[in-house]
């Protein structure tokens, strides 16, 4: 999981079976309709705080969101692929504490989607699953919940009425004192919480401490109470994860009187840290492409193509990006430790990263990488350029970056869901043998965007760290 930083935004993620009433909870602690919570299969919902109301749907392969009314979005936008997510924006006071995510249903993700599910809820903070009387926990919901539990993320459990509805679950609290000796009735929906936690804590202990809420009369009350005080907490704690002046930030740096050779270690590193990516990013596309063949043949079939093989690019370019932001750090920690000493704090490292990241961005090998890799519908890979391009990718939404290389951005374009969701396009074999050339050509084409993004490192951070052995200091 994603740990959380001091620059996210504070978010609940809301996430549950189908029919459990998520979209009623949402609007419940907001006080609207549910019909305002309609989204396409797959998009997530991302409902944040505006002056003005707004509803923008991120569509890869454009740079700009779309506006859409919420009856458009109920059955699907007129556009050639479904958004990665939708961003509802709305003056309700609860808003400004936190922001709201309603995701797909669990059981829809697959393996590839319950992990872009643990980034964003890692990211956010705070986890509310929400889950029906009448229904259970399954394999795909424990094995998520099994991954949030021991990590810092505070998890809520709303229980809805169930098959019966709200209105039922408001009867059945309406009419306490008829039907139980003294006048005192149970309520299902509480005995069917104690259930549900019993259950869980069998398969997942260590969600002992999680907070669960019947969805009855007053319920959504205790619920926005819980959720609004644990923003009071997180954003104090968020806010003390960095102090203002870190010990380095602003100091003088010297160069050792005789530093080792770390002009040949970072042409080393570099070499290594690309291909080792490479390597690692051709197994997982190798995997990737036993998946979709799988899932054509005994699951989704060719119409359910394009959805699957998007989700399964979206978690490569979460990995794509991690990879090079982990490799980038220990490629700076070291080379730049062998000009001014081992170990190299924290600061220095900072300085320094904020130095090769603006040098990577005036190089014109640089300014090419900020861009949105599109698989094209004759199985081929273009892209399109700009920040923009690229915010449209995120199925959650991104602060601004401190890393030195921009966000790895992979998708399919809207000819794909053109292609495989008509209906005489759906021989096994063709849809087979186009993934694998797709799958190809992408493997190919991010082979040449990593080796790019490291030789852009490489001719940065020797620029850095040759203007301060010439000087003795750290210029940065």
């Amino acid at each position: 999981m994603t740990r959380t930083s001091a620059s996210e935004p504070l978010a609940v993620i809301a996430a549950g079976p189908a029919g459990a009433g998520r979209a009623q909870v949402l609007a419940a602690l907001l006080g609207l309709d549910p019909g305002m919570f309609a989204c396409p299969a797959g998009s997530l919902l991302v409902v944040r705080h505006a002056a003005e109301p707004a509803r923008n749907a991120f569509v890869p392969g454009y740079r700009m969101p779309h506006s859409y009314r919420p009856d458009l979005l109920a059955v699907g936008p007129a556009l050639a692929r479904p958004p990665r997510r939708v961003e509802l924006c709305l003056p309700e006071r609860l808003l400004k504490h936190f922001a709201l995510v309603d995701t797909p249903d669990i059981a829809t993700l697959g393996g590839c989607g319950s992990g872009l599910l643990l980034d964003a809820v890692g990211r956010a903070g705070a986890f509310l699953f929400v889950i029906a009387a009448d229904q259970s926990f399954n394999a795909a919901e424990l094995t998520v919940l099994s991954e949030i539990a021991g990590t810092p993320v505070q998890v809520f459990f709303a229980v809805t009425p169930g098959a019966g509805g709200w209105a039922a679950g408001e009867g059945a609290a309406a009419g306490q004192g008829s039907g139980e000796p003294g006048g005192q009735a149970v309520d299902p929906v509480a005995v069917t919480v104690e259930a549900h936690r019993a259950a869980l804590l069998t398969a997942v202990p260590g969600l002992a401490e999680a907070r669960w809420f019947p969805m009855v009369t007053g319920g959504e009350a205790d619920l926005k109470r819980a959720l609004v005080g644990w923003a009071a907490d997180e954003g104090l704690r968020r806010g003390s994860l960095e102090p203002p002046e870190l010990p380095g930030t602003h100091g003088r740096v010297p160069v050792l009187p005789e530093p080792g050779e770390w002009a040949e270690l970072l042409d080393r590193r570099t070499s290594l840290a690309a291909q080792r990516i490479r390597q690692h990013l051709a197994l997982e596309l190798a995997d990737m492409h036993l998946r979709v063949v799988q899932e054509i043949v005994f699951g989704v079939g060719c119409a359910g193509l394009p959805e699957l093989l998007d989700r399964e690019m979206a978690a490569l370019s979460l990995l794509a990006t991690a990879q090079s932001d982990h490799d980038v750090r220990e490629l700076v920690a070291d080379v730049a430790g062998r000009l001014f000493g081992l170990p190299l704090p924290e600061a220095i490292q900072r300085r320094i990263q904020q130095a090769v990241r603006w040098s990577v961005a005036d190089h014109n090998t640089g300014q090419e990488l900020e861009r949105a890799l599109l698989v094209t519908s004759n199985a081929g890979v273009t892209s399109l350029s700009g920040p923009g391009a690229v915010d449209m990718l995120s199925a959650y939404p991104t602060t601004a970056r401190t890393a030195v290389l921009p966000r790895v951005a992979v998708a399919l374009a809207g000819g794909c869901w053109q292609h495989w969701r008509t209906p005489g396009n759906n021989d096994t074999s063709a849809a087979r043998a186009w993934a694998q050339r797709a799958l190809r050509e992408l493997e190919l084409e991010l082979s040449r965007e990593i080796a790019r993004r490291f030789e852009a490192i490489r001719l940065s951070l020797g620029t850095v760290l040759s203007d301060a052995a010439e000087h003795g200091i750290l210029l940065a």
